[in-house]
């Protein structure tokens, strides 16, 4: 058996849902597979403040596309420690999700107009294919890119046969 990347690892957490944990193969397709998630951030108050977001996931790091003139940037640009959601299902036993934290570092230009960013190039192009349906990334000169390499993942998945017992 391979060894689990350092990125899937689960956290202590983590080790009591084994059973219904996500393989970093299956976190790998679910995460390309989705398209929103949820961004939570704290503001200067300490109160948590939580949005969706369309982003793009290259298999390390969730790219976010964030407007910059907003709440999520201003809390971010204060303290950059971040929990993002991307979840699916409708009914208990169908419930699958990935929950991502770390502390997101901000790449290429603010706000961003499409100066060459050597970085930037495949989030880019994921995140124009998955969104738009297109092969290139229009910028509109409201959003900039954060980068999430996380820290920790948790993950989860109902489906799976031994899961613990509906609530």
């Amino acid at each position: 058996m391979a060894a689990v990347p350092e990125r899937h690892r689960p956290t202590a957490a983590q080790r009591r849902g084994r059973r219904i944990m996500m393989t970093p193969e299956e976190i790998d397709v679910f995460l390309t597979g989705q398209r929103t998630c949820r961004v939570a951030t704290v503001s200067p108050d300490g109160r948590p403040h939580a949005g969706a977001l369309w982003y793009a996931w290259d298999g390390t790091s969730l790219w976010l596309y964030s407007i910059v003139r907003s709440r999520r940037r201003a809390d971010l640009r204060r303290d950059p420690r971040i929990a993002v959601l991307v979840d699916a299902g409708e009914e208990y036993g169908e419930l699958r999700g990935v929950e991502l934290s770390g502390t997101v570092v901000p790449v290429g230009e603010s706000p961003r107009t499409g100066e060459p960013c050597a970085e930037l190039r495949e989030p880019e192009k994921l995140f124009a294919r998955k969104n738009f349906g297109l092969d290139a990334m229009p910028h509109d000169g409201r959003h900039d890119w954060l980068r999430l390499t996380p820290d920790t993942v948790v993950s989860w998945d109902f489906r799976k046969p031994g899961r613990t017992a509906s609530p």
